[in-house]
């Protein structure tokens, strides 16, 4: 959807005024110079090189209403476990028309396997695109069959008439005797949220900061170390959560409240146990349509999660005792989409560990500061800015008494975030400028009996958001755009290093009528460029570029399936 100043601001003023591997599959993506159709330069999921054995998940499905389809996984029996690689990949289209970009989501038993967005139609364009993820840690919820789902929803009528259809399916590679690859969790639980009904939510619907998605497990005795993946997708009045700002300015500024910050917060039985920074996701509807057509922004389609490390709290959590594990998210204001998958590794030479958490400094949450610098003349033009500040630092440690001697985990991190809003607001005119920057950093420490290993890993996720709404005599409306979003990922212990570096740019012109449909838009560049190096896996570069709608370039790597 349109960024929701434009309306609010026309309405009102108007009436004033990993890896660059060989291919041995053919690439998914097709990189067609002069086409618009969705296109994105993130790498395919690299493969082993032997034969997968494919399972279908479901096919030629269509998405017209809000009912959510099943589907039954059985696993393969030609390629039993253990597996070196499984590899969930999905195709979707959506036939040409009107359409609003629409949330995706893929799941089995509850665990989520694939969570995005969809691209958006025009009435002479029927975008398709692929995509592939990683699930390799996620085999032990394969082995045995599953019920799924598929949560879709659309509106298919007389003015909203784009059609979405979609398949998926589970590569499975198998191991093979020499196979050194890493090993996966032994468990993998969903939080769920009960819906009142006898039934769970799919994804849990956070509206409020209160809000939460828990679930009270009673877990293995002998957990070694745990992990939680976490998606927060932002949704409604939270959509745009990144130009929000505090309570006391949101009528003057037009925009919506709890200002700019958002986080999400780890708890197990009520306790703080970390935090997982929410990304900027902006949808291929998002504020101008045409910024996304056909480069959609940073992970648009196809969600990264973050992996918060609870291993602090794995002899804790092997007491035999049920423990709630929860998750909230700081600020939200209607709403947040939430799923997060816990990940156990056990260990497999003793039936009990003990354990305790040593340190936890986390606290009851962050402590963001505003500071308001706004002026507001005789005329009710407003001009100046908005800061929002957070930084927090903390230490989690613990320990388990494990078969194989005592392994203590110490976790340091520090999360920043910085948002600077500048607005020059008249009967003519609306400027929203908006530079974001949010940045964790984490170094974990691991004892044992060979001594210390210590990993380190950093995130940032810059946005810069800036676009004028000129509000012409005529009533029509001209907004000028552009926006530049970043994903960085940096990551260094003793057995392997690794880099991510995606980021999209666009620039448009956005024309809207008196009645806020869009016209037309002039000047349209985008361009994404994702690079990545792994010490165990070789290097990636894909570099795109469109002008007007369409692909103008694409460098040689782009869309090489990697192999192993």
């Amino acid at each position: 959807m349109l960024h929701p100043a434009v309306v609010r601001c026309a309405k009102k003023l108007a009436v004033v005024g990993v890896l660059s591997l060989t291919a041995h599959i053919a690439a998914a993506q097709s990189f067609q110079i002069g086409s618009s159709n969705t296109v994105t330069a993130d790498p395919p999921v690299s493969r082993p090189h032997v034969k997968p054995c494919v399972v279908t998940l479901f096919a030629g499905l269509q998405f017209v209403d809000f009912s959510i389809p099943t589907y039954q996984y059985q696993p393969p029996s030609a390629c039993p476990g253990p597996w070196q690689k499984v590899v969930f990949t999905a195709d979707f289209s959506v036939t040409a028309g009107r359409q609003f970009d629409r949330t995706a989501i893929v799941d089995m038993g509850f665990v989520n396997l694939y969570f995005g967005t969809t691209a958006e139609p025009r009435k002479n364009l029927a975008p398709s695109w692929h995509i592939e993820r990683d699930v390799t840690d996620y085999s032990a919820l394969f082995a045995s069959p599953q019920s799924g789902s598929v949560i879709l929803g659309n509106i298919v009528n007389s003015t909203y008439t784009g059609i979405i259809s979609g398949s998926a399916s589970l590569e499975f590679y198998p191991a093979s005797e020499n196979d050194s690859s890493h090993r996966v969790p032994d468990a993998v639980l969903p939080l769920r949220q009960a819906n009142g009904s006898g039934g769970f939510n799919e994804p849990a619907l956070l509206f409020t900061p209160t809000d939460q998605l828990a679930s009270t497990l009673t877990l293995p005795a002998n957990i070694e170390s745990a992990y939680l993946d976490v998606i927060t997708q932002s949704q409604i009045g939270d959509e745009f959560w990144y130009s929000c700002v505090p309570n006391d300015v949101a009528a003057e500024l037009q925009s919506c409240g709890s200002t700019a910050f958002r986080e999400a917060e780890i708890s197990i039985d009520g306790q703080p146990a970390g935090v997982a920074p929410v990304y900027p996701w902006i949808y291929t509807g998002g504020v101008d349509p045409f910024f996304w057509e056909p480069i959609p922004g940073v992970q648009t389609l196809n969600f990264v999660p973050y992996r918060v490390n609870l291993t602090p709290f794995a002899g804790v959590l092997s007491n035999g005792l049920p423990h709630t594990i929860g998750l909230n998210v700081f600020n939200a204001n209607n709403y947040f989409s939430a799923t997060a998958t816990l990940l156990l590794f056990l260990d497999h030479g003793a039936t009990q560990v003990t354990g305790a958490v040593t340190k936890n400094t986390i606290g009851a949450g962050p402590s963001p500061s505003i500071q308001e610098n706004l002026t507001t003349d005789s005329s009710g033009n407003v001009s100046g800015s908005v800061t929002t500040h957070s930084i927090r630092s903390f230490r989690v440690a613990g320990y388990v008494n494990t078969s194989h001697g005592r392994v203590g985990t110490d976790i340091r991190q520090q999360v920043t975030f910085g948002n600077l809003q500048n607005f020059d607001i008249n009967a003519t005119a609306y400027t929203q400028d908006i530079s974001q920057n949010t940045q964790l950093s984490s170094t974990v420490i691991t004892s044992n009996s060979q001594g210390p290993a210590i990993a380190r890993e950093s995130f940032s996720y810059p946005l810069t958001l800036n676009y004028t709404l000129i509000f012409n005599a005529d009533g029509s409306i001209t907004q000028n755009g552009q926006v530049s979003q970043e994903f960085d990922r940096d990551f260094v212990s003793p057995l392997r290093t690794s880099v991510v570096r995606n980021k999209v740019n666009s620039v448009d012109t956005l024309d809207l009528s008196s009645s806020f449909q869009i016209t037309g838009n002039s000047g349209q560049q985008s361009s994404q460029t994702y690079s990545a190096a792994d010490s165990v896996g070789g290097e990636y570069h894909c570099s795109l570029k469109a002008r007007n709608n369409a692909l103008t370039f694409a460098s040689e790597e782009c869309g090489r399936n990697g192999d192993q």
